[in-house]
């Protein structure tokens, strides 16, 4: 499985591009994966040709009407896991002994 975190955004549509990010998380809604919207972008796990066929929806949508976007994207790979995206904050609040604040 892996994790994939991205941020995409237009570059010429001013300061605001609330509206273009929706656009994206409708089609990561869509695909059934699992994902969480954080302030800075979105992560999203599945395998990789999954995680990656978000990705390009999400940069085809966004190209529809936007002649310069800017993405970044990183991949966290591991063999034979799952649900990572709560484990991996629960396994820092183990070795805590604590609750973090967290988006949910």
């Amino acid at each position: 499985m892996v994790l994939l975190e991205f941020s995409m955004a237009p570059l010429e549509k001013g300061e605001s591009v609330g509206k273009y990010v929706a656009r994206s998380l409708e089609i990561i809604d869509a695909s059934g994966l699992d994902y969480r919207l954080h302030a800075m972008g979105t992560i999203v796990e599945g395998e990789i040709d999954e995680v990656l066929h978000v990705l390009r929806q999400c940069f085809d949508a966004m190209a529809a009407d936007c002649d310069r976007i800017t993405c970044t994207a990183k991949l966290d790979y591991r063999r034979d896991s799952h649900g990572r995206l709560e484990s991996k904050v629960s396994s820092v609040e183990q070795q805590l002994g604590r609750k973090l604040k967290t988006l949910e």
